[in-house]
């Protein structure tokens, strides 16, 4: 992991131009060190990320466009542009786009753990199942499915 820097991540990057495409989101990496990790997420309409828990890190989600549906500690809720969403650690969550139209957020997660390691890792595998039985490894522990219409 480096170390951080002085300096700015432009819009439209990613750090060293890298980007995610993690099963069919985009994810850019803005920020990366050992305390913290920040990614600009772009969901298309239909994609979420299935219930998972951080056991090691606290997670959020600052919306910039779109709405983002959420399972959160068991609760369904939404988040508009604008809105910070806080996921604790150990605390079970999932995030949906039903809305229509593509939603764009800033997400980061503190400390980073390994959660570079393990975008670099999936980016562009096309099994779910893969993807959740290679997250464990990393450090992120999947839920049994929840619908996306949830």
């Amino acid at each position: 992991m480096r170390n951080e820097t002085p300096d700015i991540t432009r819009a439209h990057t990613g750090i060293d131009g890298v980007s995610w495409n993690i099963l069919g989101q985009v994810y850019v990496p803005k920020q990366m060190s050992e305390d913290s990790f920040s990614w600009h997420a772009t969901f298309p309409i239909e994609t979420f990320v299935p219930p998972h828990v951080h056991p090691h890190q606290d997670e959020y989600i600052f919306v910039l466009s779109g709405r983002i549906d959420l399972i959160l500690d068991g609760r369904q809720q939404s988040a508009g542009a604008g809105d910070l969403v806080r996921m604790p650690r150990g605390i079970p969550h999932a995030f949906y786009n039903n809305s229509g139209a593509p939603a764009t957020a800033l997400f980061w997660a503190a400390p980073s753990g390994r959660l570079v390691e393990l975008y670099q890792r999936i980016h562009n595998m096309s099994n779910p199942a893969e993807v959740v039985q290679t997250a464990r490894e990393y450090g992120v522990v999947f839920l049994p499915p929840v619908s996306a219409a949830a």
